[in-house]
C-alpha cells in the first residue's frame, strides 16, 4: 500500500480534496518529501542502509510517511498566534509548534531503521563475575590492591611484556 491524499484525508479524518486542488498537490508533495527523507538517510551501502526502499517493511513505511505527513497538515507552520481580548484588555502570545517542514521522529526512524538491534544502547555491560588473565608476575596476583599487567582493564594483558604470553 502506498500513501496517497486519501490515506491523508482518512488520517485525518476529513473529506479527500480534490485531486486537483491546491491541498491535495501540496499533500502529494509532502508525501513526495517525507519518502525523500526516508530514502536520504536509509538507501545507500552503508552499515544498516537498504539498497531501496522497496526493502524497508512498506507496512511501516507507510506509517512513518502517513504520520509524518499527518503531522505537517495539522501545524504546517512553525509559529502560532493566540490573542485573547476581554472587555479593554489584550492578551497576545505566539507558540510554537511545528518545525514548519515534514519530519521524521526518533521513534519512526527506530521502526525503519533496517538492523533493528534491541539488545542495547550506547554500550553494553556484562553483569557477572570478571574473567581476566594476569601474567604471572601482576602485582594483582602479588598482593597488590593494583593490576600492573592491564589485565583488570582490557580482559587480558596488556602490559609488562604481554605479547610474550
Amino acid at each position: 500500500m502506498t500513501v496517497t491524499p486519501d490515506t491523508i484525508a482518512v488520517a485525518l479524518g476529513r473529506a479527500t480534496p480534490d485531486p486537483v486542488s491546491p491541498e491535495s498537490l501540496q499533500w502529494e508533495m509532502w508525501i513526495s518529501d517525507a519518502r525523500m527523507l526516508i530514502g536520504a538517510r536509509l538507501v545507500g551501502t552503508g552499515t544498516g542502509q537498504v539498497a531501496s526502499l522497496d526493502e524497508l517493511d512498506q507496512a511501516n513505511l507507510d506509517y512513518v510517511v502517513r504520520e509524518a505527513v499527518v503531522a505537517q497538515v495539522r501545524r504546517p507552520d512553525d509559529a502560532t498566534s493566540v490573542d485573547v481580548r476581554v472587555d479593554d484588555g489584550a492578551v497576545s502570545r505566539t507558540y510554537r509548534s511545528s518545525a514548519g517542514r515534514v519530519t521524521i521522529r526518533d521513534e519512526w526512524w527506530s521502526l525503519l531503521s533496517a538492523d533493528q538491534d534491541s539488545t542495547g544502547g550506547a554500550f553494553s555491560i556484562t553483569l557477572g563475575p570478571a574473567t581476566t588473565t594476569h601474567m604471572p608476575w601482576c602485582a594483582s596476583l602479588l598482593g597488590a590492591e593494583y593490576c600492573s599487567c592491564g589485565a583488570d582493564i582490557a580482559g587480558v594483558p596488556i602490559y609488562e611484556g604481554a605479547e610474550w604470553w
